[in-house]
């Protein structure tokens, strides 16, 4: 227990930390986000009275410590070029930026485990250097650029899904699914290929292990040794990846959403960049780092519910 409450206090001190980073880094930008509302041709004491109406003439520790507190109380405050609460805008593009997430984590893990499991089936087979060859190319190929093929292929050339834009989930889920299949893809590709190595990896090792030829000599076959028994015992490598590449396909939805354009997270925050909106940028920074330190959290927690040998006292 002593221990589970130090990786919560670490959880929580790296929080601080990553507020404290994202809030600096952003006030050390060049630019004023009041000039950029008025315009360039602004007279210098509309642009000041503006700038004392958002606050950004307050020292920089007073409007950090308000922005903590806004935190905490969920009042995040209202954008500079929207005009309305951050929270709210937040919220909306959640609704599409998670889901997409997490449809391509499903694509990610399935695609990783199945062609990870095969190649280690047949190590050193034909089977396994062809796998594990795709799985190469897959590291290498930049997800922006496998978006646009997949918009050529399957929007252009066979008319199979729209090049872009959602509608939202009024016309049904699998409507919105649908619209979400190709960005997910895009943004599975290669962190799949990336889990498959480590998949493979850790099934190899778990192969070698005594349990394993003892099931095999008992007559049960290899598909269930691998599917029930190595499997679960090479499980622990390949969460620790699954929930940094969770975090990862996050942030990547910057860049696929603007792509495909999505009204998701990742083109609020690229929108807000682009205004200089700097309460935006700064919340949804944060909000994908908290993202990162709460999964990584969660994983610790599940590799006593993944391996019986860890007991939840040792997290």
């Amino acid at each position: 227990m002593s221990l589970f409450l130090f990786n919560l206090a670490t959880l929580i001190g790296t929080l601080i930390g990553a507020s404290v980073i994202v809030f600096l880094v952003l006030e050390i930008l060049p630019g004023n986000a009041a000039q950029m509302l008025m315009g360039p041709d602004a007279s210098p004491d509309a642009v000041a009275a503006l700038a004392t109406k958002l606050g950004l003439d307050l020292p920089a520790w007073t409007r950090y410590w308000h922005w903590i507190g806004g935190l905490l109380t969920g009042n995040l405050g209202d954008s500079y070029a929207y005009s309305s609460p951050v929270l709210d805008l937040i919220l909306e593009r959640l609704a599409l930026t998670m889901p997409l997430a997490l449809l391509a984590m499903f694509f990610t893990t399935v695609i990783a485990l199945l062609v990870g499991v095969t190649a280690a089936a047949r190590h050193n087979k034909l089977g396994d250097v062809g796998l594990m060859g795709m799985a190469q190319v897959g590291i290498a190929i930049p997800n922006f650029w496998f978006a646009i093929l997949l918009i050529l292929v399957f929007s252009v050339k066979l008319q199979w899904f729209s090049a872009g834009g959602f509608e939202g989930w009024g016309d049904g889920f699998f409507s919105g699914i649908k619209s979400l299949l190709l960005p997910a893809l895009s943004l599975a590709v290669v962190q799949a290929a990336i889990l498959a190595r480590i998949t493979r990896s850790a099934v190899l090792e778990v192969m070698r292990e005594d349990f394993v030829r003892t099931a095999r000599a008992k007559g049960v076959s290899q598909r269930m040794v691998l599917w029930t028994h190595v499997l679960r015992n090479a499980m622990i490598p390949v969460i620790t990846v699954m929930g940094m590449q969770f975090s990862e396909l996050l942030a990547g939805t910057i860049v696929v959403e603007n792509v495909f354009y999505l009204p998701g997270l990742g083109r609020l925050i690229f929108q807000a960049i682009s205004n200089r909106d700097l309460i935006v940028v700064r919340n949804c920074v944060m909000l994908l780092a908290a993202m990162v330190v709460i999964v990584n959290f969660v994983v610790d927690v599940l590799y006593a519910v993944i391996d019986p040998r860890i007991k939840a006292s040792d997290i």
